[in-house]
């Protein structure tokens, strides 16, 4: 803060000396820090939440025959408008278009998709539950550090479980592919991918939401 000194002469009289003018910056080294701790907190909760996800490498070379997909084990999940779900098992030939089979519906709710997912993963459930299981109450001797790693390989080597394929309804919404995803987290689907969804699906959806079609495309005879 600015500082006027008063010096005293002879007889008594006072003259003001005028000093230069400074501010002490002794009080703001505290706001500093505080605004430097405050800037830091915040800065660590707003920082922007990324989820991985892994997806399968696009097979480049013709010659490469990819895998066959057992049909029995096969539940393609459409993501449709108003966070509904429709899913229906197996696949549909595109030439029966006209006779396209109907879809079954649901939601994200705790009688939803879960009990679906958790019903056709149940063998590899069990195998994963027996497995903690052991290793907590010492059957199975592993490190820690392990756990996560051998669980992996259960998943790997089940031939089992099913292969789910989601596909999302041009209304559908980003949310609900942080749903479905959390959904395969949570009842521990070991196979599943992203995939465009097909001419027919969008017209299997529109049917069961009772939406006008907006296009009238028809199937690429071969």
């Amino acid at each position: 803060m600015a500082e006027i000194i008063q010096e005293e002469k002879a007889g008594g009289k006072r003259k003001a000396k005028k000093h230069v003018p400074h501010i002490d910056m002794t009080p703001m080294v505290d706001l500093m820090c505080l605004l430097i701790t405050f800037f830091m907190l915040t800065s660590a909760l707003t920082k922007a939440k990324v989820m991985e996800i892994t997806l399968p490498e696009q097979i480049k070379d013709p010659n490469i025959v990819p895998p066959k997909i057992p049909t029995s084990r096969t539940v393609n999940i459409l993501l449709g408008p108003d966070n509904k779900i429709y899913w229906y098992p197996g696949r549909v030939n595109p030439e029966e278009y006209n006779n396209l089979p109907p879809l079954f519906e649901t939601d994200f709710s705790a009688n939803g998709i879960r009990p679906l997912l958790l019903d056709r993963n149940k063998t590899l459930a069990k195998k994963i539950e027996d497995f903690r299981n052991q290793v907590l109450t010492g059957k199975i001797k592993i490190p820690q550090d392990s756990v996560a790693k051998a669980i992996s390989k259960l998943k790997s080597d089940d031939d089992t479980g099913p292969i789910i394929l989601i596909k999302a309804y041009k209304k559908a919404t980003y949310g609900n592919f942080v749903d479905i995803l959390d959904e395969m987290n949570i009842c521990g689907v070991a196979r599943y991918n992203f995939v465009d969804i097909a001419f027919y699906e969008n017209t299997m959806v529109e049917r069961a939401a009772g939406i006008t079609p907006t296009s009238t495309a028809t199937p690429v005879k071969k």
